[in-house]
């Protein structure tokens, strides 16, 4: 509540002053602008008192805001390095088509760290199937991002990824990448954000091979708020390389793309409902392996 001091001489009928003063204790600044406006109507004679009230609303209103924004700030600033970090789980079953056909369990870990002007996020994902004594499907998926925000809407980023899909003759398969991204639309529900940078990759194949190249990466991040229970999000992260001749692109080896469509429903404030789609793109599999594979999700994810 802000206390706020009555203008000398105050000539504003007590009725006027009671339903003001009542819209302050609660807090609510839409329902106090709203307030003041019907009384500065209902009163017009006493435009000038209401405005004097509203002026000390405001004031003491910005003071607040900044104390407990430089509060958050120290906060932040002298927090250790395992606190802040905030994160979800999630647990559910996937429907896959391309180079296996199945259906399994999925499982998947996201956690991020937000300070004033870097940010790290960690994301693991899990699918597994087993039918009969023998694992038909086993697909792991890591990643590490800092960011450094040193502009309004400009970042520099740092990736480290790793996968491995055996049934689409990937052992393992290391990515660095760095460069600069750009919030394009950050607010009111909906973000946007491109990113893109020279990626340096590493291939064990399950048929022996390995293949080192230099690389370019693109990633598009977006999230849409549809309505106050219903999230919208999609990632996109695409590596084109070179075989190690990074200025040669008209010779590239390999185009590897990964684009994953969701729709979260809030259930409880930690709790959300998830449906999604992904599709992971090779232009030079293993042999006797297919370019494409998808996967449908569902899942319950938890926040903490």
């Amino acid at each position: 509540m802000i206390a706020l001091a009555a203008p000398a001489q105050a000539e504003l009928p007590e009725a006027a002053r009671q339903m003001i003063d009542t819209a302050l204790a609660a807090g609510d600044k839409t329902k106090i602008a709203t307030v003041i406006e019907l009384a500065r109507k209902t009163w017009p004679d006493d435009a000038e008192e209401i405005a004097q009230i509203e002026g000390q609303w405001k004031k003491a209103s910005a003071e607040k805001a900044a104390l407990a924004e430089k509060k958050k700030e120290e906060e932040i600033r002298t927090a250790g390095l395992l606190d802040r970090w905030t994160g979800e789980g999630e647990l559910g079953g996937f429907h896959s088509t391309g180079n296996s056909r199945m259906t399994g369990i999925t499982a998947a870990l996201s956690l991020m760290r937000q300070g004033i002007d870097w940010s790290h996020r960690l994301k693991g994902r899990f699918d597994f199937q087993r039918q009969d004594g023998v694992t038909s499907r086993e697909k792991y998926f890591a990643s590490y991002e800092p960011r450094w925000e040193f502009g309004e809407n400009i970042f520099a980023y740092g990736l480290a990824q790793y996968d491995s899909d055996i049934f689409q003759g990937i052992d393992g398969r290391y990515a660095l990448s760095g460069g600069l991204g750009y919030k394009v639309v950050d607010g009111d529900g909906v973000s946007l954000s491109v990113k893109a940078g020279p990626a340096y990759r590493v291939t064990d194949y399950t048929d022996g091979r390995t293949e080192n190249s230099i690389a370019a990466l693109a990633g598009l991040d977006f999230d849409w708020r549809v309505f106050d229970r219903l999230t919208l999000t999609q990632d996109t992260n695409a590596v084109a390389e070179t075989g190690g001749q990074a200025l040669v692109i008209v010779d590239s080896t390999s185009t590897t793309l990964n684009l994953v469509t969701g729709l979260d429903f809030k259930v409880t404030d930690k709790l959300r409902a998830r449906m999604s789609y992904a599709i992971d793109y090779d232009s030079n599999p293993a042999v006797g392996a297919l370019s494409t594979d998808t996967s449908t999700r569902a899942s319950i994810v938890y926040g903490f």
